[in-house]
């Protein structure tokens, strides 16, 4: 099984190029929980909320993971939830780091959040690009220092979906088909 995590900041095209990634190659997406967390809870998330969120974050993977598919494409992964806890509320549960580490990823897309506009869908929080920016570098040198395979996803909508689809088929080993 070949695991794929895109990560980044918000509104930089996560899910949609999940989507992207398994119209073109197959495979399992596994979708962001705190999202799911929050339309069914009906308010914002708190701290007391957030080992709840990484819970099901993980028992989302777990299920996916138990599927065994060719390809397994993660929206998000704990790193994010890492991120948003301590960019929220200043501190994070003390098990979420090594359970993150404790798991095998093989490539991390990290999406920049220059070139694209940010796109407010009611839970969004960082218009700001420099916010975003800074998310983005929390996750830059979070990958870098753990020796996470990464590679950088930037530029417009068409050149983040080319850059993607042609990573991850070079990753693959498949010969890239021309996008249509």
């Amino acid at each position: 099984m070949n695991v794929v995590v895109l990560t980044g900041p918000e509104s930089s095209g996560k899910s949609w190029l999940a989507s992207e990634l398994q119209q073109r190659f197959g495979g399992i997406v596994v979708g962001e929980y705190v999202r799911h967390f929050i339309d069914s809870q009906q308010r914002d998330t708190c701290y007391a909320d957030i080992s709840t969120i990484a819970r099901g974050q993980l028992a989302w993977e777990d299920a996916a993971r138990e599927q065994r598919p060719h390809l397994l494409i993660l929206d998000t992964h704990l790193l994010s939830n890492i991120l948003w806890s301590r960019t929220l509320f200043g501190d994070c549960p003390d098990w979420m780091e090594p359970a993150l580490l404790a798991r095998e990823y093989h490539l991390h897309l990290l999406l920049d959040p220059r070139g694209v506009e940010w796109v407010g869908d009611g839970q969004r929080c960082q218009p700001d690009l420099t916010e975003r920016l800074a998310f983005y570098q929390g996750c830059a040198q979070w990958l870098a220092a753990n020796g996470q395979n990464t590679v950088e996803i930037a530029g417009t909508w068409h050149q983040r979906q080319r850059s993607a689809i042609n990573c991850v088929a070079n990753w693959l080993g498949i010969s890239r088909q021309p996008l249509g």
